[in-house]
């Protein structure tokens, strides 16, 4: 998402200007709307387009585009009618933004490009993802630095290419008495071949379903992956890790699917009860990889021939997984030795 948005430093003060845009590029953003006269130098990657008036004017561009203040519905009526196939339509919501900005989405089609502003980073959200496709481009009003760290912590950034699957055939399956297991409920309902990647280290993690498909004493909860213990690490939908306690309501973790792609769904709220755990102890070429989770029927792992249910998984199972660079610093890769066991 973060290419679809447009960091507009609004102050009149230089240096909270210079300010907000070099916290912006630290952050990923490449796309600016600055003020004429603005002292920040855009580098050759970036684009900049600047607030002219009531308007916004691009390089290269002798006219400015108009930006369009719209209070009711009869005023958006009248501008979307108007609007020239093909051409950029930029709107400013003075009253309602929500379901505006929905009205106009569905009618936008492929006629014209739609640009919208955000008066706080708050508002992004909602502008990105109207009716599952948002505005084109949202311009998100920034008064101070710390304002861009609000934005990207409540945006989706793109899920990591696609995961290269690996097999790892399972060596035994123990019970090892009780401890802290964690289910994860997302906002989202996942597919039967969906999951999360959970492991002890980070070197290798092992796909864990969804409960898309019940039991015999339990009915479906495709919003939920039983994920194993506390300890246990969980790649996010940046691509770090992080432990499986710690993750929180809004946390945006990386749903897999049977193809090894990806998509961001958010943590809905995450359970710890004290479960009977079993240690799955699975042989990676010449490493051994271990995960624990709950001995349940409702608890399944991904293999070759499908998922399969931790209670009937039996030595010679080929459970699939990835591998992931082992060094990690607060959930980020980093370059070290490091060894697990």
């Amino acid at each position: 998402m973060l290419d679809r948005v447009a960091i507009a430093p609004t102050t009149d003060d230089a240096a909270i200007e210079a300010a907000i845009v070099e916290r912006a590029r630290r952050r990923g953003f490449s796309r600016l709307v600055l003020r004429p006269g603005a002292s920040v130098r855009p580098s050759e990657t970036e684009e900049v387009v600047l607030r002219d008036g009531e308007g916004l004017r691009f390089p290269r561009e002798t006219a400015a585009v108009p930006v369009h203040p719209i209070a009711d519905l009869t005023g958006l009526e009248h501008l979307l009618a108007s609007a020239a196939d093909g051409s950029l339509l930029a709107v400013a919501w003075t009253g309602d933004r929500v379901i505006p900005l929905e009205w106009a989405v569905a009618r936008r089609g492929r006629r014209f490009r739609l640009w919208t502003f955000a008066r706080s980073p708050e508002e992004a959200p909602a502008a990105l993802g109207a009716l599952e496709h948002g505005a084109d481009r949202v311009v998100v009003e920034v008064h101070r630095p710390e304002e861009v760290d609000r934005l990207e912590a409540l945006l989706d950034r793109p899920a990591p290419a696609t995961l290269a699957w690996t097999t790892a055939e399972v060596r035994s399956v123990r019970p090892v008495g009780l401890g802290d297991r964690v289910i994860v409920d997302t906002t989202s309902l996942l597919r039967a071949d969906e999951g999360l990647l959970v492991g002890s280290a980070a070197a290798f993690l092992f796909h864990v379903a969804s409960e898309a498909v019940g039991s015999s004493f339990s009915r479906p909860r495709p919003f939920r992956v039983n994920a194993g213990a506390a300890h246990s690490y969980v790649l996010m939908a940046d691509g770090t890790t992080r432990y499986l306690s710690e993750l929180a309501a809004g946390d945006a973790v990386l749903a897999v699917g049977a193809s090894g792609t990806g998509r961001a769904v958010r943590v809905g709220r995450i359970k710890i009860e004290r479960r009977p755990l079993s240690l799955v102890l699975a042989r990676d070429g010449e490493r051994e990889r271990t995960v624990f989770l709950q001995e349940a029927e409702t608890v399944r792992l991904s293999t070759e021939e499908g998922r399969r249910a931790l209670t009937d998984l039996a030595p010679g199972d080929a459970v699939r997984g990835v591998r992931l660079p082992p060094a990690r610093h607060l959930g980020a890769e980093i370059e070290e030795s490091i060894e697990e066991r």
